[in-house]
């Protein structure tokens, strides 16, 4: 298997919403953005598969230096020998990809968050950055264009947030901010017992509503220039917004089963996209 294979099983083995995404690219922004994307899969799978924190610690550091040296001219693992020959092309820069590692980082040195703007910080390594390198390879033009692509990952993220509370529970962490919980007086071992009670299901709603905010302030942030250049992020919009409308529609049962849509929903909603150039 070559590195083109790799990255494309890689990003096809996850399921991800974001493959529906890279689709209508052309081929060589499509390959781009697979080994991009290929490469936040390693990370994350570090930090979600690997059960010892030390020995996930010393993956991430391996990562770090693997990084380094892709930079330095000599790649060793299969996605960065995919990634490396579009870097310069797309502006794929190293502070971007050793960003990613650093907010997986995170998930190993913390599993609660005081407030909104220390979860913001991580949201922003682990989703705005990736944004912020997807807009470069989607062909951006416009630098306004970059504040754009943070929102929306803040976005994206926080969704995922709001479907993963019960998986999260199960590894002991959770991303609803402490003092919001305290808010709703919501306490931590209801999450991590899964506990669907009035007060969990009001907390939530105060984070959807954070959420659609946020896709909201992106889409205004979007540049007419780079509006059909960004299309792939339009998707990716389109897409996590109506997980998070179905999210709500169920009531925020969320602790217990992963709420997600269906292949076919995703795919018509990427196409609705690419066909009127909006959501």
């Amino acid at each position: 298997m070559n590195p083109e294979q790799y990255v494309q099983q890689k990003a096809a083995a996850s399921g991800s919403s974001f493959y529906y995404a890279f689709l209508f690219l052309p081929k060589p922004r499509r390959a781009a953005i697979t080994a991009f994307y290929a490469f936040c899969r390693e990370i994350d799978d570090v930090v979600d598969e690997v059960r010892d924190p030390g020995v996930a610690a010393t993956k991430l550091a391996w990562w770090r230096t693997e990084v380094a040296q892709a930079y330095a001219g000599e790649p060793h693992h299969p996605v960065m020998r995919a990634l490396m020959p579009h870097a310069q092309s797309y502006g794929i820069e190293q502070r971007q990809l050793q960003d990613v590692i650093a907010g997986c980082q995170m998930d190993l040195d913390q599993t609660r968050y005081l407030d909104f703007h220390a979860l913001a910080r991580y949201c922003h390594l682990v989703a705005g950055v990736v944004g912020e390198g997807a807009a470069r390879i989607f062909g951006q033009t416009d630098p306004q264009t970059t504040a754009y692509a943070h929102k929306l990952g803040l976005a994206l993220q926080l969704t995922n947030i709001l479907r993963d509370v019960g998986e999260d529970a199960l590894r002991g962490r959770i991303y609803l901010p402490v003092n919001e919980l305290q808010q709703f007086d919501v306490k931590a071992h209801e999450i991590l017992n899964r506990v669907h009670s009035p007060r969990f299901v009001a907390l939530m709603k105060f984070q959807a509503a954070r959420a659609h905010q946020a896709y909201d302030e992106a889409l205004a942030l979007l540049p007419a220039a780079d509006l059909r250049a960004q299309k792939p992020g339009l998707m990716m919009a389109s897409i996590y917004r109506a997980l998070l409308r179905e999210i709500e529609r169920d009531d925020f049962q969320v602790l217990n089963q992963r709420i997600s849509l269906t292949p076919l929903r995703k795919f018509w909603l990427a196409w609705r996209v690419q066909a009127l150039g909006r959501i």
